[in-house]
């Protein structure tokens, strides 16, 4: 038996005024997901715990059947270990953000215009974050370079208890009232503040403003976390697996779980990224490999800005490239498994995640139901006839030993 977890990251979300009151996955041509789903067994799952922000860490340890509640530790963590930073037991992990924020005249107010500093490059990043850790890094502090505009901060015997919002939770409004409080307050307040005097006059911002693009011009510090400490997949459920995606933090995940981490040329996270050398790699692996998961971060860019044509489209790209090429694929092997779901909702009207339950369909080569008039979207989670799971760590359980 093979199986495959698909994800589409962010894909749920609520009516759209200018879809006609559907909402992009309802909107979306998905002949695919529609196909499992008539054949497969559905359901909705609560992939963010009561208590839990909504987010992709904890949504996907619940998917891969991690108990946020006995292991979540923080989303830096994750990430961290993707780009191969070894945390020591006393290291506190923050996630870095390179972003855009618009200051009035004096400088002494600022809105977050772009928690992606305008989706930089990599190469861009990287000058800008090395430049930063020599202006502002110390013995106990240091940065480290990731992809586009995710990076890490280690503070070593840093503060924990604070809180810190995420800056795609607060697009287009007054940083304020959302910097962080509690302890160790004053050493990220002052090193985010520190930041833009380096990178506001920086030679790179400089040439992205000539090209047109958005400045890259603070850092924003959050999802802070110490090292965790998990079960390998193999482990818990006697499979080995492998993992492809083009964010870090699903990145983190796999290396936690003892995945393979598959590397795919082009691949971006965002509407541009190489979906069938996703697809492809994944049924690659599956050739030595129990299980494949392949995470698609595009619809979730689009709801963070937003553009509901944007969501429409990366809904219908990730069916044709990713889901369509497994589908056909995955006949090469004799019996087989697939899981399709979002990790969470990211609704067009709040531009963030959201906590409401999921739908998820299973289908199972070897038993073919008929499900008449049923597509891939949130009427599932409506249903009366279909799996619940609100506790959403025990669904890969049920995916992998059977129904």
């Amino acid at each position: 038996m093979k199986y495959v977890v698909i994800i589409g990251d962010g894909m749920a979300d609520r009516p759209v005024k200018g879809l006609g009151s559907k909402t992009p996955l309802q909107k979306a041509f998905k002949p695919n997901m529609d196909r499992l789903v008539l054949e497969g067994i559905i359901g909705k799952v609560r992939t963010i715990p009561a208590g839990f922000h909504p987010g992709s860490d904890i949504a996907s340890l619940n998917i891969l059947g991690y108990n946020p509640m006995e292991f979540y530790s923080g989303r830096a963590p994750l990430e961290a270990a993707s780009i191969g930073i070894k945390l020591e037991r006393d290291d506190v992990a923050y996630r870095c953000n390179l972003v855009t924020l618009k200051f009035n005249k004096d400088k002494t107010k600022a809105v977050m215009e772009d928690y992606s500093g305008g989706h930089i490059t990599t190469e861009d990043a990287r000058e800008l974050i090395n430049d930063i850790n020599r202006g502002i890094g110390t013995e106990q502090i240091s940065f480290y370079a990731g992809v586009s505009y995710r990076h890490i901060m280690v503070w070593s015997s840093g503060a924990l208890n604070n809180e810190c919002i995420p800056p795609h939770d607060i697009t287009g409004k007054d940083i304020t009232d959302y910097l962080p409080v509690g302890d160790g307050e004053d050493v990220l307040r002052g090193l985010m503040l520190k930041s833009t005097d380096i990178l506001i006059s920086h030679p790179v911002n400089r040439e992205r403003i000539k090209r047109g693009d958005k400045p890259a011009n603070s850092i924003w510090l959050w999802g802070q976390g110490k090292k965790l400490s998990l079960p390998t997949f193999r482990q818990k459920y006697s499979l080995d697996g492998a993992l492809v995606s083009a964010v870090d933090l699903m990145k983190g995940i796999g290396i936690y779980a003892g995945f393979e981490i598959l590397g795919v040329p082009g691949i971006t996270g965002y509407l541009d990224t190489n979906y069938v050398g996703k697809a492809e790699a994944a049924l690659k692996a599956l050739e030595k490999v129990d299980l494949a998961y392949i995470h698609v971060e595009a619809p979730d860019e689009a709801g963070h800005s937003g553009n509901y044509n944007d969501k429409v489209k990366a809904i219908e790209d990730f069916d044709a490239l990713v889901v369509g090429t497994v589908l056909r694929g995955i006949e090469s092997f004799d019996e087989y498994r697939i899981l399709l779901l979002p990790d969470h909702a990211t609704p067009i009207e709040v531009r963030t995640h959201t906590d409401e339950p999921v739908p998820f369909v299973i289908y199972d080569s070897r038993i073919k139901r008929k499900n008449e008039g049923v597509a891939f979207d949130e009427s599932i989670t409506g249903r009366k006839d279909i799996l619940v799971f609100e506790e959403g760590y025990k669904l890969m359980e049920y995916f992998i030993k059977g129904h």
